[in-house]
């Protein structure tokens, strides 16, 4: 199977259907990003197959956690600590109707993200550099999003300190994990309650997904956490605390 057709058979088995022109971005994105991991640190991945499982397949992985209605909907999704753009430009390829937000607190892979948003021509992709931990106490972003991201950022309780202010009621934050995580799960529910949040599900992805792309079939999951009402204004704490006394 050639890797469009890999794309478009995974993007299948999440309910999604990729256009041609998505197909065409999304190599577009991945000659981007392997030009530019030539010139800067972006991604330890560079063998072109490689990237297209473990970067955009798993980028759109994330789907798992949502409702399938709202792929046609208008969605503000944040991605947080969105290093590259995955999975936030990943998913603005696929869902152009939902309006997507990078947050990374690195300058040049800020400066990538921009310079792909122009190559692929995404209205509805915007990338901005800045800290979690600060931009959350921001008006302008707090309590504002549909959907909250984050990929291989931390450990669950500081994850979801540094995420769920961001979301609205009713929202959801969506974190990628895999491994042993009774005992992370366990931490990150009374984080998540703290917070404001239900306690975190963990969604398999799709069986015919893994049958497709069998590198994906190492255990890994999607954090779910539905928020019930907005996180208290104290929360994210400033500084190191998150990560060095997590909730």
């Amino acid at each position: 199977m050639d890797d469009r057709e890999l794309l478009r058979a995974a993007a299948a088995t999440l309910g999604l259907a990729l256009s041609d022109d998505q197909l065409a971005r999304f190599l577009t994105f991945r000659d981007l990003l392997l030009e530019w991991n030539a010139r800067m640190n972006l991604t330890a991945i560079t063998e072109p197959r490689a990237v297209l499982v473990r970067h955009f397949v798993d980028s759109l992985a994330f789907l798992a956690g949502c409702d399938p209605a709202t792929f046609d909907q208008p969605q503000h999704v944040l991605d947080v600590g969105s290093g590259a753009g995955l999975p936030g430009l990943a998913l603005a390829i696929a869902l152009p109707q939902w309006e997507v937000t990078s947050l990374e607190a690195t300058g040049k892979k800020v400066r990538f993200q921009e310079a792909a948003i122009t190559a692929l021509r995404l209205p509805n992709a915007h990338a901005f550099i800045g800290r979690a931990e600060e931009r959350a106490h921001d008006h302008a972003w707090r309590g504002r999003c549909d959907i909250v991201t984050a990929r291989a950022l931390a450990t669950l309780p500081t994850l979801l300190e540094w995420c769920q202010p961001f979301a609205q009621v009713d929202g959801i934050v969506l974190a990628a994990k895999k491994g042993d995580l009774g005992a992370e799960l366990a931490q990150g529910a009374h984080a998540a309650q703290i917070l404001g949040g239900e306690p975190p599900e963990a969604l398999p992805l799709p069986a015919a997904l893994t049958a497709l792309v069998p590198d994906l079939a190492d255990g890994r999951v999607i954090i779910r956490v539905r928020q019930r009402h907005l996180s208290a204004s104290r929360y994210p704490r400033p500084g190191a605390a998150s990560v060095k006394s997590p909730l």
